[in-house]
């Protein structure tokens, strides 16, 4: 069996080799050089920047957040810094810098791929932002990949851009005639999918550009999620009369299927990257098996912080060790149909584990009563003692 320490978690996305599997999601902890730097130094695989508008804006008033054990919610309203922060040379190095206690001014550049995701409020918005990188000679080295987030709305009155599959088709119809597209790595961030033609027709439309989108991340929150104060009879968030999207543990398995669909549907060359509830190192492997080539985490990182990559890593490789394999690779899309002899075998796992787990807990219990059962003999020994002492 091999050790955790030889287990590999390496990866590729859009033809990005990822040392590690395991990164963020564009979200909280995502707005600043400083918080990306966190990100950097951590063991995340690569660092995907907020999404940016044209702008810098500050988003919806406060509280504009819930979260709690099963989910979290959120109408953000996108605040950010605007593109130009984010595709700024001097802001990139700075996210993408070394800690050290060194006292050296020159500080080490971490080698790690930095990715930007962009979500502008109409379809010119993005492409003017895509020009803007394009343009950027400077910055556009620095970055490994843009990811177009079409789970949010684009014209008002109209749906999430990639639930009007005539307007998604036009949008990545455009991108895909922007002059130079090419040289950028291109991804999608999608909203999630419910119904089998719904899955279908996305898919569709994204293999006609598969020349374009070379990963989808799959899946943004599960809109118009609603949480209640029952102290003060109203929802917790006040933005957008208290609807905000959906995420953490509660849409992880909305998020699976999705990856599994997705992977099933597009084109092998088209990436895809699981989101959606991901908290441990077994979530990671799950989403591995349904055909994942690496996986965002948001939910967690935003109540943990970073130190939740180094966490979820060591858990994914104790449990490739512990299930005798060598590489996160060697589980993506393995993911087998229902057989009865597995299901037998799963079983008869499950039991042996918990036979293990009672006795665990029987045994210090056990010896917690052999030590109280000594106690008291003493206690009875001496009081007899004593009574023959003074009779």
């Amino acid at each position: 069996m091999p050790s955790s320490n030889d287990i590999s978690l390496k990866t590729s996305i859009a033809g990005i080799a990822l040392d590690c599997c395991v990164y963020n999601a564009s979200g909280p902890r995502t707005g600043t050089a400083a918080a990306l730097c966190k990100i950097a130094n951590s063991a995340s695989g690569g660092v995907l920047a907020k999404s940016a508008t044209c702008l810098e804006q500050r988003g919806n008033p406060l509280p504009r957040t819930w979260v709690s054990p099963e989910a979290s919610l959120n109408s953000e309203g996108l605040p950010n810094s605007g593109i130009d922060y984010y595709i700024s040379s001097e802001n990139i190095m700075n996210a993408m810098m070394m800690n050290t206690t060194s006292s050296d001014t020159k500080k080490q550049q971490i080698a790690k791929p930095y990715m930007i995701s962009i979500s502008g409020k109409t379809l010119e918005d993005n492409v003017e932002m895509i020009k803007k990188v394009l343009n950027s000679t400077s910055s556009l080295s620095q970055i490994a990949c843009l990811e177009l987030n079409l789970a949010c709305p684009n014209v008002i009155g109209k749906p999430i851009i990639a639930y009007d599959f005539d307007q998604m088709e036009t949008v990545l119809k455009t991108v895909a005639n922007i002059p130079n597209i090419q040289k950028l790595k291109l991804g999608v961030k999608l909203p999630p999918y419910f119904d089998d033609p719904h899955f279908e027709m996305a898919a569709s439309v994204l293999n006609k550009y598969s020349n374009v989108v070379q990963y989808v991340a799959s899946i943004n929150t599960i809109g118009n999620a609603l949480v209640i104060d029952v102290e003060a009879e109203m929802p917790f968030i006040s933005s957008n009369g208290g609807f905000a999207g959906l995420s953490g543990p509660a849409v992880k398995h909305t998020a699976l299927a999705n990856v599994y669909k997705m992977r099933q549907l597009l084109n092998s060359s088209i990436d895809v990257v699981g989101v959606g509830g991901i908290e441990s190192g077994q979530d990671v492997f799950e989403f591995l098996l349904c055909g994942a080539s690496a996986v965002q985490v948001g939910t967690c990182h935003w109540r943990e912080g970073p130190k939740c990559f180094d966490r979820i890593c060591a858990e994914l490789k104790q449990l490739l060790r512990t299930k005798g394999y060598k590489s996160s690779q060697e589980v993506q899309g393995k993911l087998v149909p229902w057989n009865k002899a597995a299901a037998a075998k799963s079983r008869a796992i499950a039991k042996k584990k918990s036979i293990k787990t009672t006795k665990k807990i029987r045994q210090p219990l056990i010896d917690h009563m052999d030590m109280m059962h000594a106690l008291l003999m003493i206690v009875v020994a001496f009081l007899l003692a004593d009574k023959v002492f003074h009779q």
